[in-house]
């Protein structure tokens, strides 16, 4: 069996010239990174401003297991097979992140022939957008401590920083630091630290989400980094680093284009986490694909409890985006794991945003026709339409049948309806998609996580969306709870304000924002070869 590097290795690669020219876009508007990359500037989205969107398909998925179920996998093939019928498709997705490639999921650009090229770049350095966001948020990191060292007005109370700093790679240990030690003061104010992962960084939510470069500008200077003696917020643009912050990222908030196996334009744009953030890819490549093709496939981390909520409620209320329909991914491990029940509620549940959904059964190798009827039997049972795909071996070809049944659901009169009121209190917007998400009964809080939703609210910010930061393998707040559950309580255990990005992320259970690696890591079986060409990277 070929691996997904020695497949995409073998596959011609179109000029990325020849990928622009497919979306009416000429050599002059692209801004080139080697011959299979480029990038698409801002001003490109004013030139068609008056052209109406095409239709926005969502892929999501039921509850999955650690190594995921083939989402971008699926986003691909399906983006392909609708080319196949003669639609013209962009595909977008999110950026890998390193600390993933070389842990345990391995990559994030798709898989065998329904995989994004060039393969190596965009799961290594790709073009730079997820360094420029560290650099951009330890930039800010650098500030604070310079600014507690100076003592610079307004005053910064050192023991109530909440800015971390970042790095793109899994590494528990750094997890909780002391910074500032040793000769007296000359390293600056000795205080308590610690590192999260790039993909959770609040700057790379902010580029997601953000509309154009001056909005890009406005949400960095939003930025709470603390508070003073008196708790009174202390933002970014206090401390007068927004400006640079957006110097930094100013190619990194253009979209990346690349193209799938089969010659597809596909946009790879921003990588924020789904449990911390919003699990999307940005809302500037989204917009600028509706403009350029007739149907956008895009995709949403983890299960449709974390990812396809975020995408609704935060990311096309905020963005004012309509969605025509979504795709649900079923594989046979996550249904043995979880059940049919556990199907049902997440298709029930995007069928409440008045989203209409269709399963995507994807099958893996080794899976037997018997097993994958099963299942499709089981969602048709229960009222859910659904198709069996094989995107990894047969390609677009894999999944025509549930392409033409799509197309038929995009064309439904179909107007979102958000799950909340944006207006009510925070603690009643978490009860309800604890309770008509996840199938709770109701809701646990900590003291300190009322005290902070208190606060929160205090401080003007109560009416942003949550973003409930979650185990994606449970609908629980217990990663060892499969199926559908019901009955339990959802324990909150504190929340803070990402007043940048426009959202307040609600922690639940045990989440952390620095994965650690795994017993025997990804990057044990990477390498590389006298000739330059790279094995393992999968």
């Amino acid at each position: 069996m070929k691996s997904d590097i020695d497949i995409a290795r073998e596959c011609r690669k179109r000029h990325i010239e020849e990928i622009a020219g497919s979306i009416e876009l000429s050599q002059k508007d692209i801004i080139q990174y080697g011959p299979y990359m480029a990038k698409v500037p801002l001003s490109i989205a004013e030139r068609f401003k008056d052209t109406p969107d095409g239709k926005l398909i969502l892929v999501s998925a039921m509850t999955p297991t650690p190594m995921g179920e083939g989402k971008t996998t699926t986003t691909i093939g399906l983006g392909q097979a609708l080319k196949l019928i003669g639609k013209k498709t962009i595909m977008a997705i999110r950026e890998p992140s390193l600390g993933p490639c070389f842990g345990l999921k391995g990559g994030a650009a798709g898989g065998g022939y329904s995989q994004v090229l060039p393969m190596e770049d965009i799961n290594l350095h790709f073009t730079g957008d997820l360094h420029a966001v560290t650099i951009a948020h330890n930039l800010l990191s650098a500030v604070i401590d310079n600014h507690i060292h100076q003592k610079a007005e307004p005053e910064l109370h050192s023991r109530r920083i909440m800015w971390k700093r970042v790095m793109d790679m899994n590494d528990r240990a750094l997890r909780s630091t002391i910074i500032g030690l040793e000769r007296k003061g000359i390293n600056g104010v000795m205080r308590e630290d610690g590192f999260e992962i790039t993909a959770a960084s609040e700057v790379m939510a902010i580029l997601c989400l953000s509309k154009d470069i001056s909005d890009l500008k406005e949400r960095l200077g939003r930025i709470i980094v603390g508070y003073d003696s008196l708790r009174k917020p202390v933002l970014a643009r206090d401390l007068g680093v927004h400006g640079a912050m957006a110097v930094l990222l100013k190619n990194a908030i253009n979209p990346n284009l690349v193209q799938s196996i089969e010659g597809n334009p596909v946009f790879v744009h921003g990588g924020p986490f789904a449990n911390i953030a919003h699990g999307c890819n940005t809302l500037i490549a989204t917009r600028m694909g509706l403009k350029l093709a007739d149907y956008v496939v895009t995709e949403a981390g983890f299960g449709a409890d974390l990812g396809a909520e975020k995408f609704f409620d935060i990311k096309c209320r905020i963005g004012n985006l309509n969605p025509s329909a979504s795709v649900l991914v079923v594989t046979k491990r996550a249904y043995d794991l979880h059940g049919i029940e556990n199907i049902c509620r997440h298709a029930g549940n995007i069928r409440k945003y008045n989203v209409p959904v269709i399963i995507s059964i994807n099958r893996f190798l080794g899976d037997t026709d018997e097993e994958l009827n099963e299942i499709k039997n089981a969602c048709e049972d229960n009222g859910i339409d659904a198709v069996i795909t094989d995107y990894w071996e047969s390609g677009g070809a894999g999944g025509t049948d549930l392409a033409e049944k799509l197309v038929k659901l995009c064309h439904a009169d179909n107007k979102i309806k958000f799950l909340y009121d944006i207006d009510a209190p925070v603690t009643e917007k978490i009860e309800t998609i604890a309770k008509e998400i996840y199938g709770a009964s109701g809701l646990e809080l900590t003291t300190a996580a009322k005290n902070e939703i208190k606060r929160i609210e205090n401080m003007g910010y109560g009416n942003l969306p949550v973003c409930i930061a979650k185990t994606p393998a449970s609908f629980t707040d217990n990663p060892k709870i499969p199926g559908c559950p019901s009955g339990f309580t959802i324990k909150v255990t504190n929340a803070r304000v990402s007043a940048g990005a426009g959202f307040i992320v609600i922690y639940t259970g045990e989440i952390m924002t620095m994965p650690g690696l795994p017993k025997k890591p990804a990057a044990m079986e990477i390498d590389i070869d006298s000739n330059g060409d790279v094995t393992g990277l999968f």
